[in-house]
């Protein structure tokens, strides 16, 4: 189910964004500008589905931290808000503040509202209702079910009543939420397990932190587009091929590059190529998600990447819905080129992130 429609309240920089989400989404602007918290709402709908939502909140600094810290109208209680428009689905989460006494888990967020739509022409039916504690949803034949156990506050309506037989649709939403991928940072530190031989599985999806690079790439090669793996190395670093050792159950990576009598091991790669290996992994997964979001890709990059990497993203568009934030105006020209997208600019005024007509 593509993503049709995103919108924000309150929360960090943004105080009120709504935009349509194409096939493929590039928002530009400057640093400090608000992208990371478009792409960090975004994610915070996977968390609630996976019910991970506290935990998220919690690496942010927690409740207090991710609010809208601007001014707001006499008595507009303090909350952030993100919902999504998909086919014929629409979902809202709203959190707020732990309502006194907070005991030891005040900055936990307190889900305050939930509503799951369904859309059939203009006519618009709610399915699953929460405010607070209090919780209705349909079931399958239809029937308005009120739940009397006390659903924990800290976590989304979606992760606490999972049961597909009777709430089908819930299911179906969860599910897809939970097929999402969001790649925003890669380990490239000495330390990082991308840089030593590890204990490989097959792994049609590289993980958030790209740790399993080797064996990413290993099961491209092995069941995926090896042809196209191999092309894209050629396209980003003309005259360089990849290579894949399994050594006993143990992967790991060695670029062969022009001009040197060996090939180098991960441990001696750029950050930038590591990284770019790290996006040829995610983008070229035998497993692809319905949903991609990346932030700001060119991260550690040469700019000689941007192109290759535009195209990149396209040839994965066919598969996936893409949303890409980034402050490379060139990454975006290329990905307007390529694969038609729509390019949103965002700046902030006032403090607030909002969108540059």
């Amino acid at each position: 189910m593509p993503v049709q429609e995103l919108w924000i309240e309150g929360y960090r920089s943004v105080q009120s964004l709504r935009f349509p989400l194409e096939p493929v989404t590039v928002v530009v602007g400057p640093n400090g500008c608000g992208k990371t918290n478009v792409y960090r709402a975004l994610q915070l709908l996977h968390s609630g589905a996976e019910g991970s939502l506290a935990h998220s909140l919690a690496e942010e600094g927690g409740m207090p931290s991710v609010l809208w810290a601007g001014s707001r109208k006499k008595g507009e209680p303090a909350r952030f808000t993100v919902g999504v428009r998909l086919e014929d689905l629409a979902y809202e989460l709203s959190c707020g503040l732990v309502p006194p006494p907070e005991g030891p888990f005040g900055l936990d967020p307190d889900v305050k509202e939930e509503t799951v739509w369904l859309h059939e022409g203009k006519r618009r039916h709610v399915m699953a209702e929460r405010r607070s504690r209090s919780v209705f949803a349909r079931d399958a034949e239809g029937h308005r079910t009120t739940f009397a156990v006390e659903l924990w506050g800290n976590e989304s309506v979606l992760a606490q009543i999972v049961e597909p037989h009777r709430f089908p649709l819930l299911s179906a939403l969860r599910a897809e939420l939970l097929r999402w991928r969001f790649y925003h940072h890669f380990r490239t530190d000495p330390e990082s397990p991308l840089r030593h031989a590890q204990v490989g599985v097959r792994t049609p999806a590289l993980a958030h932190d790209g740790r399993d690079l080797a064996a990413a790439l290993m099961t491209i090669d092995n069941i995926g587009d090896d042809r196209g793996l191999h092309e894209a190395v050629e396209n980003a670093f003309p005259g360089s091929s990849l290579e894949l050792d399994n050594e006993d159950g143990r992967f790991s990576i060695r670029m062969r590059m022009p001009g040197l009598q060996r090939a180098l091991e991960a441990s001696e790669l750029s950050d930038g190529t590591l990284r770019y290996l790290c996006l040829l992994a995610a983008l070229l997964s035998p497993r692809p998600p319905p949903f991609l979001a990346l932030n700001e890709p060119e991260t550690s990059l040469h700019p000689s990447l941007l192109e290759p990497l535009g195209r990149l993203i396209a040839t994965a568009s066919r598969r996936s819905q893409v949303f890409v934030t980034t402050h490379a105006h060139e990454l975006a020209t290329a990905l307007e080129k390529h694969a038609g997208a729509s390019v949103l600019s965002l700046r902030k005024d006032g403090g607030a992130t909002e969108l540059v007509e």
